[in-house]
């Protein structure tokens, strides 16, 4: 079949860079008409990224351009996080498939709309929560559902980092939820894939030491499941960076450290078994995954094959309307809902 002719909306968003070199290295996939420049009308914060590396040889369209050219058929939307929203509902206006970046604003109201539309026009849509490409998120997924740990009993991730410097800092206090809302949208994905609706929520939302308050840096949030508890931490002051995971259950223990990896080097889930389950025998198992050489490109292709009616997105509109209404109440954000299930 013939590639899907996409354009890229937004350079200003922290993965657009990151999106578009994925997207370039998908020739059999994805046609890049080119890309809008959105340091042209933005207004929002943002943090700077690689704004003209992944973008040479390209040609630099207007948004008109995307919006009126009868043979585009998709578009990432990549400008800053308040405004990813607003521009997708452009997009399905045109009738455009849409991948959307992370996190879908600072309310559920406008992002429900969205989705709807989405939903009403038969369009595909994807959320650019980065470890749905991830082989050990979806092996960890899998784990849980089918109960080769037991029941959970309790589940520790974290997003914390070290980069960069004051510029982020003070990135991050241009928004009320700070770096839960930021980066913790990707675990939230992941939690509500795998765990389902929590029952309750819980933030803490501090600074790291040596911050003012509004910088919200320093931050966890708890989902309260029947038996179990769920943890996410993110701080953006961590002089050793280590993302990690650790998963515990009646009947055994997953870990994965570090989270993600481009080093050349396999990522490793330790899995602790009390007895058989599923494929593994009683015991300690090391589960070696292929090295990641791109950490968009799966998520991506799975989008294509979706546009082009060969598969269906294995994340429901409901997910998503769910992952971003416990983002909102993970980062103190009213979410306009009587509970976070919706």
């Amino acid at each position: 079949m013939k590639p899907i002719r996409v354009a890229q909306i937004g350079i200003l968003h922290e993965h657009a860079h990151g999106k578009m070199d994925s997207l370039r290295k998908l020739p059999e996939f994805f046609e890049v008409v080119g890309y809008v420049d959105d340091r042209d009308f933005s207004v929002t914060p943002h943090y700077q990224t690689d704004l003209e590396r992944p973008y040479a040889g390209l040609k630099r369209l207007m948004p008109e351009e995307v919006f009126t050219d009868p043979t585009l058929e998709a578009v990432a939307v990549e400008v800053p996080n308040n405004e990813l929203v607003p521009m997708g509902l452009r997009c399905v206006e045109r009738g455009l498939a849409i991948h959307l970046d992370k996190p879908a604003g600072e309310e559920l109201a406008p992002y429900k709309t969205l989705l709807d539309q989405c939903a009403a026009r038969h369009l595909s849509f994807q959320m650019g929560y980065m470890f749905r490409g991830n082989p050990a998120f979806q092996f960890a997924i899998r784990a849980i559902r089918e109960h080769i740990l037991g029941e959970v009993c309790e589940m520790e991730i974290d997003m914390n980092h070290n980069y960069g410097g004051e510029v982020y800092q003070n990135y991050l206090g241009n928004f009320r939820g700070g770096i839960l809302w930021n980066l913790g949208c990707h675990l939230i994905d992941f939690v509500v894939a795998a765990m389902g609706h929590p029952s309750g929520v819980t933030p803490f939302l501090q600074s790291a030491p040596g911050d003012p308050a509004a910088i919200r840096n320093n931050c966890m949030a708890v989902l309260e499941y029947p038996h179990a508890t769920v943890t996410l931490r993110a701080c953006s002051r961590c002089g050793v960076p280590s993302r990690r995971m650790r998963v515990v259950g009646t009947r055994g223990s997953l870990v994965l450290e570090p989270i993600e990896r481009f080093d050349g080097q396999p990522l490793e889930v330790i899995l602790q078994l009390a007895e058989s389950a599923g494929d593994f025998s009683a015991g300690t198992h090391v589960v070696r995954f292929p090295v990641q050489t791109d950490r968009y490109a799966t998520q991506l292709i799975e989008w294509a094959r979706c546009i082009r009616g060969e598969t269906t997105s294995p994340y429901s509109f409901e997910h998503d309307l769910a992952v971003h209404a416990i983002t909102l109440a993970s980062s103190g954000l009213p979410t306009g809902l009587s509970s976070t299930q919706g």
